[in-house]
């Protein structure tokens, strides 16, 4: 079993918004995103992986999420990431 997550940071091409997941496998996902497998990014294609951190279990990467889809985690997107 793979106990390593990465949260990741896509960004659209379309209008520059950010769209914060976690994924064991970040190319596949990357890929879904971009094929339109996912409802709520599929109309902002194509995307492109801006940031991305290795998480060593699930747990840890879901609160690192959680936290990047905040308000303080959106400034700090907002202050690493150029737009």
């Amino acid at each position: 079993m793979c106990d390593i997550y990465h949260v990741y940071v896509l960004q659209s091409k379309v209008d520059k918004r950010l769209y914060v997941g976690m994924s064991a496998d970040i190319s596949k996902r990357l890929t879904s995103h971009n094929n339109g497998q996912v409802f709520s990014t599929k109309g902002y294609r194509p995307w492109v992986l801006v940031r991305s951190e290795t998480i060593g279990n699930r747990i840890d990467a879901r609160k690192r999420e959680k936290y990047l889809k905040s308000g303080c985690g959106k400034e700090f997107l907002k202050n690493i990431i150029p737009r």
